[in-house]
């Protein structure tokens, strides 16, 4: 019983007793003799009066599939445990109204994605935002955290594997390991790409061990960093291979992806190649995100109604409700309101299966290029046919045959997305957005070593900029601070400054605010731009500039910030405010760019503030 577990347990000690140490929690413990203690029993089990199992989940799935009327998913996890219980607890009071079972999604610390043993530091300066801590589980089940209504806690990050024994001793019913496959942030925290797969496994192999369900791997976060839905679909599917090889049942197995409300047919093409290829028994579906949110919240609202069509029509499992995006976490009263107005969908759209020549065109599409991806990893002469992927397909592999086809294939850009954020990652396939809402390559920028005609690619008129020289004599900074994973919109400031021809230092993701002010003295930067979306900008941002003062150059950079100031919903009102009427010294920078941003008017003012400095 529980051998995988114990295994990992005692093969990763030193993590694990940096995850106690770290998060201030127990841990199992190795005896001299090799004996694993403090393990608690696998599920089923009874925590806190209820007996806890994945397939609690798996029977929501289900029921799901007989009524057409997906489960939702709502997300609500906050910084401490009485905070997230009373919050949720709105939720539950919706819940109850509506006569229905919620699969909560309980959102974890931002720190959890980074490896305790390796990234101590970062993690004690970046504590208490993005979610609940690893203590905060265990006391948000004994407060009464999925008495009725199941849980799940993400875990994805660089060591998910010592998360979930986490979530397994609080009580979690289900965890997030994805992105398994491809890594959708980057930074200090990620390993290599063989250490980050090789995690992922050990993940899944406890969660089989222990009868937890699992969200297996993301078609959402692909999409996020710029992938396509056929890529998608072919990392989802290793993803389940890895599942298959980890002994997990594919009923505690489900699958995530994105659907964007703007083209019906195009969502229902997505459901359907996934439905039709996938292993794992269930779908959850999550709306897209604005990229730049209105500032009209009823606006956005409707936009995620469009989504919640898609996913019924689509015959999704579950479905993630959204509160609007333009604020941080949502309170749970906001996130009560997305309940109500989900399930009004839900019920009131009627159930018809729509037939289009175009959907079925798209569903092809799709799986062709994610059976041209797997066999072009596999280095296969004849490509695969989706009733190939099954699980004595994965099983013809060893364990560690899988996971080096995986990882060379990351590595020589077969699986490859435009901003994949692992450092050894080969990155060359360039993609766009059509009119129709679907992405597609680019021509001439597609995955290494995959056939030219089994791809999609655009017809629009895209042009690609050529990388631009240096022409402007102001080097820039750029990095993320704290234990912030979110790396798109840096990126996007990034590729925007060195179009305009400036030199640019990306020190990518999580970094301490000290490092970004000593690398800025080193380099003789002129410029610096941090971000965090985590709310932790007032007290990390000050630290730049405190440091900057005592390497005596703060007078001799210009120094901007980007990202969100308040993590809550009901913060930011406050900080706008502050920064309208007092400006933004109280952040130690000279100027603030937050989420919806303009590029070119972040590069104007860069250009003015640096013009300033020269006459001074």
């Amino acid at each position: 019983m529980q051998e995988k577990t114990k295994k990992i347990i005692i093969e990763d000690y030193e993590s694990v007793q940096a995850y106690e140490r770290v998060f201030g929690v127990e841990m199992p413990k190795v005896g001299p003799d090799g004996t694993v203690t403090g393990l608690p029993a696998p599920y089923p089990r009874v925590v806190n009066g209820v007996e806890r199992s994945g397939y609690r989940i798996a029977e929501l799935g289900r029921q799901a599939a007989k009524t057409g009327i997906p489960v939702q998913n709502p997300i609500l996890g906050r910084n401490s445990a009485e905070e997230t219980y009373r919050e949720s607890l709105e939720m539950y009071k919706i819940a109850e109204e509506l006569g229905i079972s919620l699969f909560q999604f309980v959102h974890s610390e931002a720190t959890r994605h980074i490896d305790p043993l390796k990234g101590a530091e970062l993690i004690e300066q970046s504590r208490g935002k993005g979610g609940i801590t690893p203590n905060g589980e265990r006391e948000f089940i004994q407060l009464g955290g999925g008495v009725k209504h199941p849980l799940r806690i993400n875990a994805t990050g660089d060591t998910p594997h010592l998360s979930i024994i986490n979530a397994l001793i609080a009580g979690f019913d289900g965890t997030d390991i994805g992105p398994v496959i491809h890594v959708h942030f980057g930074g200090r925290g990620i390993h290599d790409y063989k250490t980050k797969v090789t995690n992922g496994y050990k993940a899944l192999q406890i969660c089989a061990d222990n009868n937890i369900f699992v969200q297996t791997d993301s078609h959402k976060h692909l999409n996020n960093i710029g992938g396509t839905d056929g890529m998608a679909l072919a990392m989802c599917l290793l993803a389940e291979g890895l599942a298959v090889h980890a002994g997990l049942p594919r009923a505690l197995s489900g699958i995530q992806m994105n659907v964007g409300g703007i083209n019906l047919l195009a969502d229902l093409a997505v459901m359907r190649a996934f439905k039709q290829v996938m292993w794992s028994e269930f779908l959850i579906v999550v709306p897209e995100t604005f990229q730049n949110p209105p500032a009209d919240l009823i606006a956005e609202q409707a936009h995620f109604a469009r989504m919640a069509v898609s996913a019924k029509l689509g015959g999704a499992n579950f479905y993630r409700p959204k509160a609007a995006e333009n604020v941080g976490i949502p309170t749970g009263a906001s996130m009560a309101k997305a309940i109500w107005a989900t399930q009004n969908v839900f019920t009131n759209v009627a159930s018809y299966e729509i037939n289009d020549p175009a959907i079925d065109q798209r569903k092809d599409e799709i799986i062709n290029e994610a059976m041209a991806v797997l066999t072009a990893a596999f280095g296969l002469n004849k490509q695969l046919k989706p009733e190939e992927i099954d699980p004595e397909f994965w099983l013809k592999y060893s364990d560690e045959e899988l996971i080096d086809i995986i990882v060379a294939a990351g590595k020589s850009g077969i699986l490859d997305a435009p901003r994949a954020g692992g450092w050894d990652l080969k990155r060359g396939v360039k993609t766009h957005r059509d009119k129709d809402g679907i992405r597609r390559y680019i021509p001439g920028y597609s995955p290494v070593g995959v056939p030219a005609e089994k791809l999609s690619f655009t017809k629009e008129n895209v042009k690609v900029d050529a990388k631009a020289t240096v022409t402007q004599k102001e080097k820039i900074l750029l990095a993320t601070v704290g234990a912030d994973a979110h790396v798109v919109g840096i990126n996007t400031i990034r590729e925007a400054f060195e179009q305009a021809g400036y030199e640019v230092i990306y020190l990518r993701g999580m970094n301490l605010p000290e490092t970004v002010a000593e690398v800025a003295a080193e380099a003789k930067v002129d410029v610096i731009g941090v971000s965090n979306l985590l709310g932790l900008g007032t007290t990390l941002f000050p630290r730049v500039e405190q440091r900057l003062n005592e390497l005596g150059i703060r007078d001799k950079v210009v120094l901007m910030a980007g990202g969100r100031i308040a993590e809550k919903e009901e913060e930011h009102a406050m900080f706008e405010a502050k920064i309208n009427n007092e400006g933004t010294g109280f952040l130690g920078v000279d100027g603030f760019f937050g989420p919806g941003t303009n590029p070119e008017d972040a590069i104007k003012w860069v250009q003015e503030k640096v013009s300033g400095k020269g006459e001074k």
